[in-house]
């Protein structure tokens, strides 16, 4: 988010060199399995209930445990990525999550199963935001907002592909191997994805990013370990952590909210320290003037309110398919698969044409998922009122598709584009944690509205409250981009 629109003389990005494809490659696929972890428990959550006699609390918490290990440690795998070596924290945060899945996928209980997933997002939070980081590292203008708009649709086909996988392994191999199959799935792609670690990413990858100070730093990595900020990790962590406690918990009684106070003041707390921390002459967690910086601060916003509300119209859409209408995973999984095409196809073209477009790209965006999200909604009410079919759901949500397109990919690549390369690790971590702190309190607020209206008037209305909370957060992302358009304008008079 830099300007609304950033001059570029060339109409496409050049194309990307052999070394650039295979980084691509490499942290590709490895973020889409992460990714897709997140989406694919959606639909096999039945299945896991009947397996393993899963109590409704552990249900929670094998789709939020996961969310939470991968929050709570972005911005600071982010920033040992760049002290360290981003090719050494994604083949550690790859081995965490190929052992998760493998353990998730062989557990005889639902404790054993959500120990697993907090291993599998732990792994996730670990590698991530090297993959953010390697693209600003080795991509440049027009390169980089290609990337990004590449790695926007990995982003959302991942979140829409996962139930329609959960669906297929559980009409494929039954149910008990179906949701075994969800998990022990990612392992074969582990090993794979270990052996590109190696052979594909640079030799500069495992060393730490360029920095004035790190070039001229004489002392091994682990002598560089006060530079991670271990005082700011825990503040930070434990912050995010209790942040997004009662979200998951809410069934704990009105206590649990307290863990929302205390999160904050040790997030102020972070705040402080890092000042501190700076002014000592030390390189914080993350240099707290980035947020002065316009693109940065409102990028990191505004997609934080976006993914606080869409990402919860998977959850609920699968819901409201099986136990609202009765169809199978499969069906409930399929429904989804025009808006993941749709996303996969436009992201790479939104990527090349950001850094010229700019902002306006990203509230166009914004415009079509309310579009998309206003159709479904009147779909549904034709549903109910005069029995026209469900499925057409697949055309409306693919016009929610294209909206996630020319979201996603775009907002990263103007809300990092003025972020030193010596920070890119933890800025693009700051990033990612506003997206699953805004994906783990979304799920949780509102299939909790949906629930608590399905207690007393249905689905039908359920699941158009739903849509409509959607609504109103994505509309409270489209104000954020409105300001930051406003404020580039203002800028640059």
């Amino acid at each position: 988010m830099t300007s609304s629109a950033v001059p570029s003389p060339e109409p496409s990005p050049p194309g990307f060199t052999p070394e650039q494809r295979r980084i691509l490659f490499v942290s590709f696929v490895v973020a889409f399995l992460s990714l897709l972890s997140v989406s694919i428990v959606n639909v096999v959550l039945p299945a896991i209930e009947a397996s393993v006699d899963a109590t409704p609390a552990a249900l929670q918490w094998i789709l939020s445990g996961y969310a939470l290990a991968f929050g709570v440690i972005l911005v600071a795998s982010g920033r040992a990525g760049d002290i360290f070596g981003r090719g050494r924290l994604f083949v550690i945060g790859l081995l965490l999550f190929g052992l998760g899945s493998l353990a998730a996928g062989l557990s005889a209980d639902a404790l054993w199963l959500n120990a697993s997933r907090v291993v599998m997002g732990l792994g996730s939070g670990l590698l991530n935001p090297q993959v953010t980081g390697l693209i600003q590292q080795y991509f440049r203008g027009a390169q980089r907002g290609h990337a990004f708009g590449l790695f926007g649709g990995v982003i959302g086909v991942s979140v829409a592909v996962g139930p329609v996988l959960g669906g297929v392994l559980i009409a494929v191999l039954g149910a008990e191997w179906g949701w075994r199959a969800a998990f022990l799935i990612n392992v074969p792609f582990v090993v794979l994805g270990l052996v590109g670690a190696f052979l594909w990413l640079p030799r500069s990858a495992w060393r730490p990013a360029e920095a004035p100070r790190a070039a001229q730093d004489p002392r091994p990595a682990r002598g560089r370990l006060a530079d991670l900020d271990p005082v700011g990790v825990l503040l930070l962590s434990a912050g995010i952590l209790l942040i997004m406690l009662p979200f998951v918990e809410r069934e704990a009684g009105p206590v649990i909210w307290l863990s929302l106070l205390v999160g904050l003041v040790l997030v102020a707390a972070w705040l402080a320290w890092e000042r501190r921390f700076g002014a000592a002459g030390r390189e914080p967690m993350v240099d707290l003037a980035l947020f002065r910086t316009r693109s940065f601060a409102n990028g990191a916003l505004l997609i934080t309110v976006y993914f606080l509300g869409l990402t919860s119209i998977w959850v609920i859409l699968a819901l409201w398919m099986q136990q609202g209408l009765g169809h199978t995973a499969l069906a409930a999984g399929m429904i989804g698969l025009p808006s993941a095409i749709v996303s996969a196809v436009l992201s790479p073209l939104a990527g090349r044409h950001v850094t010229r477009v700019g902002r306006s790209m990203v509230l166009w965006g914004i415009l079509l998922a309310l579009a998309g999200l206003i159709l479904s909604g009147a779909a549904v009410l034709l549903h109910y009122a005069a029995g026209t079919s469900e499925w057409w759901l697949l055309a409306t949500l693919a016009v929610l598709g294209a909206g996630q397109a020319l979201v996603v990919g775009p907002n990263q690549t103007l809300a990092l584009a003025d972020v030193p390369l010596r920070y890119a690790g933890s800025a693009g971590g700051v990033i990612q944690t506003g997206q699953r702190v805004g994906t783990s309190i979304g799920i949780a607020m509102i299939t909790g509205i949906v629930f608590s209206v399905v207690a007393v008037a249905g689905w039908e209305l359920a699941f158009l409250v739903g849509l409509g909370v959607i609504t109103v957060v994505i509309a409270l992302a489209g104000a954020v981009g409105l300001v930051d358009l406003a404020q580039g304008r203002r800028g640059r008079r």
